[in-house]
């Protein structure tokens, strides 16, 4: 089950980057294009997902539209898990007042709703990619500190740092060379998690119109134009939903696989 849950998240990740990746230099058909005449065709030779309410190719767009919320996943959560990882290990190394300070203030940014946070991006910003990117990265920073926090606690006493210290190395060394390898496998576990959050998040707020904005396409922005035909013509509602599915589902399994693959009861088995 461990190695059928990380290859199958695998396989489906990888499936959905290869087809933003291709998206970025190659799409079957201009993804912006309006064609009245061919509003709202079925999927057939000429259109494989066929097109929307304007005559957009909807696989062209899907292939595009990958690219905000994958954007949203590796810089938001690549910026949240650097600063959260950063203050974990000062507040779980020096304790003290330190620690106090920082998990009080990622208490703080725990408790704000990720709404919230991206309407204050947008209200500073603008909508936008960048308020997107600014909100899954701080909602991100808290998560990753009290993961890192709490490694740092149950490392910091152990007989291979005591023996470090011992050897007169400074605390950076010890922190970045001794402890923080060991606390590797539960962030990157939690930050295969973290990566479906951003990737409905991006899909959320674009179809609430704070993220890409027309005619620039998105998957939560195909779902809310889509949404006045979803009877008429399903395929429109149906593929932009089905790769958000696929993706958070990949993605989901992946960090299963990858917790129960590190986790040490499983080794003994």
């Amino acid at each position: 089950m461990q190695k059928y849950n990380l290859w199958s998240g695998a396989v489906l990740v990888g499936l959905m980057v290869l087809l933003t990746l291709v998206g970025l230099v190659f799409t079957p058909a201009q993804p912006n294009k309006m064609d009245i005449e061919q509003q709202l065709q079925p999927p057939s030779g000429d259109f494989p997902l066929g097109t929307d309410n304007y005559g957009r190719d909807i696989l062209s767009r899907i292939m595009v539209g990958g690219r905000p919320a994958f954007e949203a996943g590796f810089v938001g959560v690549i910026l949240g898990l650097s600063v959260g990882t950063w203050l974990g290990a000062m507040a779980g190394y020096y304790r003290g007042w330190l620690e106090e300070t920082i998990m009080r203030f990622a208490d703080g940014l725990y408790a704000l709703p990720s709404i919230l946070l991206a309407l204050i991006a947008v209200t500073l910003l603008g909508p936008g990619q960048l308020s997107i990117l600014l909100a899954v990265a701080i909602a991100n920073v808290p998560v990753f500190a009290r993961i890192t926090r709490s490694a740092f606690l149950s490392l910091r006493e152990q007989e291979f740092v005591m023996a470090a210290r011992a050897m007169g190395l400074r605390n950076g060394r010890i922190i970045w060379r001794h402890i923080l390898p060991n606390c590797l496998s539960a962030l990157l576990v939690q930050a295969s998690v973290s990566f479906a959050n951003a990737v409905l998040a991006e899909a959320s707020l674009s179809y609430l119109g704070l993220g890409t904005q027309p005619p620039d396409a998105s998957w939560g922005r195909m779902l809310k134009e889509a949404q006045a035909f979803a009877w008429r013509a399903p395929w429109t509602v149906i593929f932009p939903g089905l790769a958000i599915a696929l993706t958070v589902l990949g993605l989901n399994r992946l960090g299963d696989g990858l917790r129960d693959r590190w986790d040490p009861k499983n080794r003994l088995l």
